[in-house]
């Protein structure tokens, strides 16, 4: 799926009523879409207050709104203008829906409390201007101060749909339901803090253009992956992984990696320990203690390897046998971490085939790659992964995965509660799981980044985390309903 800027999205949407597409059903598709992505997010109904312009973007709060109302959840509305002032659609929905805007937001309001951003869409330019302003403010004395969360029709209100700026007085969302196709500005690095956590809405009579750019990770837009195992599946089906991780003061890391490999499937999980490091894995995980561990792990059979997390200082003989080993190795292989450390302490990105998957936060990609930590993330990814052949998911807000022959696909999911340590070594490990059952590098970088940040959202919605709270074994916890998620295009 490709990413559109304002005009072309107007275009597109135009192009779709020249057909007799009608504009109303048009509305009320985006706004179920809108309140169904809500309805799931939020497992216990709350309050639901719709912030309300003139323009469209209203009536897909509104549509949205009737419908959270069904399902249990107090709606109230304010809005910037008097209702003869509004668009046609929208005066229409707010009559269907059967009441006035408020003055102001519930004295005491059930939890979640949930801000509809409808003040603006697409078509707005510059600084918010009032009576606009003095809502966006409301919104964020609520969000900062109260507990609120907001999100955004479409994107949020100030935000420019191309460049990803957020103009003076705009909107800072939680979460962003873009609606049909994504806005280009919506993944822009400079949008990262502004739109939160990103869901599609698809609408079928929206065509998405087949164009180069960045491609939004949903299940969606890449279907067919993760499709139900046949009856008669075995662990042999499901992949052997082989891990090496771990060190004195580190074992942790190499727990997080083996456990989250085998909540992602993965048949058999051998992890390869040097014998001074200790272990707390579950009991499925195979522990096998070696003074040679790293020839252990890479001579194992397996079908797919995870090396770094948690591996420690190099000693003397350890880098030049580690690239001795990726020389030789053909298995698919997730490298993180410490082993990402040890090739750039080499200088031998050559290494870098397209068997290998690596998952660098930013300090470890400007390691290996300095010229290019200060461009924009994905005009980096890209160039990298024209350099080095092998695939990269370069970890951040909005997570990139990049391949050679590929666009660069960004990922929606996750939120700032992933911010501590250990989440990298769960994604080494459920990366490694998805290799080892026979998906493509690229692929399972991108699942893995998906279910991730799905599964970290679901400690907070479904396991009553809070960001500051959320550690990775919570992550670990909730891969399962992300996997579900995935299976379901719920998100």
């Amino acid at each position: 799926m490709s990413c559109v800027g304002a005009d072309e999205m107007r275009a597109i949407e135009q192009t779709a009523f020249d057909r007799g597409v009608d504009p109303g059903e048009l509305m009320d598709r985006a706004g179920e879409g809108i309140a169904a992505r809500l309805i799931h997010h939020f497992p216990d109904p709350g309050t639901a207050v719709a912030y309300l312009g003139k323009g469209n973007n209203s009536g897909d709060a509104l549509v949205a709104l009737d419908l959270l109302r069904r399902t249990g959840w107090q709606i109230a509305v304010r809005a910037s203008h008097p209702e003869t002032e509004w668009s046609t659609l929208s005066r229409q929905r707010i009559r269907r829906l059967g009441i006035s805007p408020h003055d102001q937001v519930p004295a005491h309001p059930s939890r979640p409390l949930l801000l509809l951003d409808g003040l603006l869409g697409i078509g707005a330019r510059g600084p918010l201007r009032e009576p606009l302003t003095g809502l966006a403010e409301e919104m964020t004395d609520l969000r900062k101060n109260h507990g609120a969360i907001v999100a955004a029709m479409d994107l949020p209100s100030g935000l420019d749909a191309d460049s990803g700026e957020l103009h003076s007085g705009g909107v800072v969302a939680d979460l962003t339901l873009t609606v049909g196709i994504p806005k280009r500005g919506l993944l822009t690095d400079l949008a990262a803090n502004t739109t939160g956590r990103l869901f599609l809405i698809p609408l079928e009579d929206l065509p998405i253009p087949d164009q180069p750019g960045l491609q939004l990770a949903t299940p969606d837009t890449f279907p067919g992956l993760l499709r139900p195992r046949p009856h008669d599946w075995h662990k042999g089906n499901a992949g052997r992984v082989s891990i090496l991780a771990g060190s004195p003061g580190m074992s942790g890391a190499a727990t997080l990696a083996a456990t989250a490999a085998l909540r992602a499937g993965a048949g058999l999980v051998t992890l390869h320990l040097d014998s001074r490091t200790p272990s707390t894995t579950p009991p499925e995980v195979m522990v096998r203690r070696s003074d040679d561990a790293m020839n252990e792990a890479f001579s194992f059979r397996a079908d797919a390897l995870v090396v770094g997390p948690g591996l420690g200082q190099a000693d003397e003989g350890d880098l030049p046998r580690l690239v001795n080993h990726l020389i030789a190795n053909e298995h698919p292989a997730a490298l993180d971490a410490d082993a990402l450390n040890w090739i750039a302490a080499t200088n031998r990105l050559d290494l870098l085939r397209p068997q290998y998957l690596i998952t660098p936060h930013p300090g470890e990609f400007a390691r290996l790659a300095p010229d290019l930590a200060g461009l924009p993330r994905d005009d980096a990814a890209a160039r990298f992964v024209e350099r080095h052949p092998c695939t990269l998911l370069l970890k951040g807000t909005h997570t990139l995965v990049a391949s050679p022959g590929e666009p660069v696909r960004i990922n929606p999911t996750g939120h700032s509660g992933m911010a501590s340590g250990g989440q990298g070594d769960v994604l080494s490990g459920v990366c490694g799981a998805l290799l080892a059952a026979g998906n493509s590098p690229v692929d399972a970088a991108m699942l893995g980044a998906w279910l991730c940040g799905r599964a970290a959202e679901r400690a907070i919605t479904h396991g009553k985390q809070s960001p500051e709270s959320m550690a990775a074994s919570d992550t670990i916890d909730h891969l399962g309903g992300a996997f579900t998620d995935w299976r379901e295009k719920l998100r």
